[in-house]
Formats: C-alpha cells, sequence, structure tokens
C-alpha cells in the first residue's frame, strides 16, 4: 500500500536491524513494558510476517518513499487475550524517533484503516495505549476514533503495579 509520502509493505531481512534498534529505544519504548533483545525483535518480525499469511493484514513496514528508510510499522492486529472489547482488531504503530512529529504514523494509520474497512470487511477497529501515551491518543483523535472512559481497562499482558497497566481504549466505526 502507498500513501502520499510512505510505502506500506511487507517485511524484508534488511528492515529487522533498524526494528531492532527502535525496540531497544528506551524512547520509543517508553510505553510499553519492557525493552526488547534483538532476538525479541526478531521473533516479533515473524510473528508480525505470520499474520499475514494467516489473516491477510497485519503490520505494515513502513518506508520513506522519498529516501527509502526504514522507519517502523503501522497496521492491523488481532488481539484476543482476556478483555471486554476482545476479540478485536487493533490499529497501531511504531515509529523510530527520527520519524517523530511528520504525521507518519497518522497517515499510515488512515490507510490500515481504509484497508480494514474496505479489504478486511471489518465493522470496529480500536486501538489502545497506556493513558500516559499522549503522542499515541493524539493520533487516535486526529484518526476520528472515539473513547469511552467506561472503555478503559488493566491491560492483561502488563504486569500488576506497572504505570503502564491502565490502559485507554478507542473505537472507529465502518
Amino acid at each position: 500500500m502507498d500513501t502520499e509520502r510512505l510505502i506500506m509493505r511487507r517485511w524484508r531481512a534488511a528492515d529487522r536491524e533498524p526494528f531492532a534498534a527502535l525496540n531497544a529505544d528506551p524512547e520509543v519504548m517508553a510505553h510499553f513494558p519492557n525493552l526488547m533483545t534483538r532476538e525479541q525483535s526478531d521473533a516479533f518480525a515473524d510473528r508480525i510476517e505470520a499474520a499475514f499469511e494467516r489473516r491477510g493484514y497485519g503490520l505494515w513496514a513502513l518506508e520513506v518513499r522519498e529516501t527509502g528508510a526504514f522507519i517502523g510499522f503501522t497496521g492491523l492486529i488481532y488481539w484476543d487475550f482476556p478483555a471486554h472489547f476482545t476479540p478485536a482488531v487493533e490499529v497501531g504503530w511504531r515509529l523510530a524517533r527520527h520519524a517523530w512529529g511528520h504525521g507518519y504514523a497518522t497517515e499510515a494509520a488512515r490507510a490500515a484503516l481504509e484497508f480494514g474497512f474496505t479489504q478486511a470487511g471489518l465493522e470496529e477497529i480500536v486501538s489502545m495505549t497506556a493513558v500516559g501515551n499522549a503522542r499515541s491518543r493524539a493520533v487516535m483523535e486526529r484518526l476520528g476514533m472515539t473513547r469511552d472512559p467506561a472503555d478503559d481497562f488493566d491491560h492483561p499482558n502488563v504486569p500488576e503495579g506497572s504505570p503502564l497497566r491502565r490502559t485507554v481504549l478507542y473505537r472507529v466505526s465502518r
């Protein structure tokens, strides 16, 4: 998939090193429970590719059209962890710090939402993040997603006592 400034594509072997670097960056991962080792990052990339094979969609690698630089991912991920809104498909993103502040996450997420509603036939797509992640929450709002505070939840995959456990949920319907 292409947007005005981005190429959203399947993953390549060359993406793994910059992907591992962003997954090990404390600022990029500030709203996740842990940094990832290279092995964990590679395993995540393998799971992303497997999701494409299983569902026909997933987290697309993002490339800046003008430079060809890999900057992270944006796309759709299926969740079935125990929560009041699952199973659900989430639109999500993770970008390298140097790619922040350019509108790339919003641009790519809009394309992912369009794909989800028109190609994948989804009726609703969610997005979630730790309460304190103002940058991602702003992207969700720019996408036209809405939040009902009654939907907020304690993420079961985040350890109890972690300040990241409380999670906000945003939704958008076809």
